[in-house]
């Protein structure tokens, strides 16, 4: 099995942001954006992903949020994206419905490498501990473009926003471990183009 292990890091006058993900990972993680609520949903995502996680982000977190939250989703979908190469014998496509409690969360993906983003929601609160409820559709569409993924959510049934978002990072991890699956059937890459 080849190596699908990559480093990213990003340093701009708003961050400073490290990124380590191996796909065939276990699920450990090794986390600190110093915003309580998103260590724990990056926790989720690559324990249910069974990713091996590494994040550390310094931001300007005296401002607020937006610069730590965003630059991390960049920064990650460049760690997913050079880890799976030339995206040779995956599955390409990966989709979840996930539960958590009375919140049900769909998330599809397309690894195609073309970028495109549909998350159609509105949140009941403004925020959860530090962390601007706004940004998850702001972190996601940049995981999304950095990666060259086709990325949708669709909450089917609404609740508790906090059961909500974390149904959101739990199915991305779910949906994204389908998509980057291998099968030894597919002898190169998923697409009448013959590549991706």
């Amino acid at each position: 099995m080849k190596n699908r292990r990559a480093t990213v890091s990003r340093i701009t006058g708003e961050t400073d942001i490290t990124a380590t993900i191996d796909i065939d990972g276990s699920g450990r993680t090794d986390i600190i954006t110093e915003i309580g609520f998103f260590d724990h949903m990056l926790d989720g995502f690559a324990r249910h992903g069974l990713f091996d996680l590494d994040i550390q982000a310094k931001g300007d977190l005296n401002v607020d949020c937006h610069h730590t939250v965003e630059d991390t989703g960049i920064v990650l979908g460049g760690a997913i994206r050079d880890a799976l190469g030339d995206k040779t014998g995956i599955k390409r496509f990966g989709e979840c419905i996930l539960p958590m409690d009375e919140a049900l969360v769909l998330c599809a993906i397309d690894l195609s490498g073309r970028p495109y983003f549909r998350f159609e929601h509105e949140f009941k609160v403004e925020r959860l501990g530090y962390f601007d409820t706004e940004m998850v559709r702001e972190f996601f569409y940049a995981i999304s473009y950095s990666a060259g993924m086709n990325l949708h959510f669709k909450v089917l049934a609404d609740g508790n926003t906090h059961h909500v978002i974390e149904a959101m990072f739990k199915s991305f991890g779910k949906a994204l471990d389908m998509a980057t699956m291998e099968d030894p059937r597919i002898k190169s890459v998923l697409s009448t183009k013959g590549r991706l």
